[in-house]
């Protein structure tokens, strides 16, 4: 799948960060990180299912879930005081929303590195972001085998 392929959420995310200048896109960055949907009440109390971003440099988690409908739904927490990190952790939950399993399994690996953003983080954060898409897409795998 090539860029002008992806889903149009992530088109529009792509391209909102790709129209701004270097310090423009991490202050998008950080609007991204307050807008973190915050976790539905039935996971607030249930750690034990999210899953440790071990690549991220902040402490991140994630959780999949795939409703009977084949939507992804992506949970994730991140610390405030880690805006890049929770930032990255947002555009994802936002973007993937309302996706069918197929459609999250088929965004570009490379999705990441196709917002700009290399340019203004260093790459460990960008393969932390990276790693939360595979970790992500694993999830979604995982769900849809479990569910046939």
């Amino acid at each position: 799948m090539s860029g002008a392929e992806l889903p149009d959420s992530l088109a529009e995310i792509r391209d909102d960060f790709l129209a701004l200048t270097l310090k423009e896109r991490l202050q998008l960055l950080l609007e991204f990180s307050n807008e973190l949907p915050e976790l539905p009440a039935r996971y607030a109390e249930h750690p034990d299912l999210f899953e440790r971003v071990e690549e991220c440099q902040s402490p991140v988690f994630i959780f999949v879930e795939v409703d009977g409908s084949d939507v992804v739904h992506l949970h994730a927490t991140a610390p405030k005081e880690s805006p890049t990190t929770r930032g990255f952790a947002s555009i994802l939950a936002q973007g993937l929303a309302g996706m069918t399993a197929d459609e999250v399994l088929a965004v570009p690996d490379d999705f990441p590195q196709m917002i700009g953003l290399m340019e203004a983080v260093s790459p460990l954060r960008v393969r932390g972001m990276t790693a939360m898409l595979g970790r992500t897409k694993r999830q979604v795998r995982e769900r849809m085998h479990a569910a046939t």
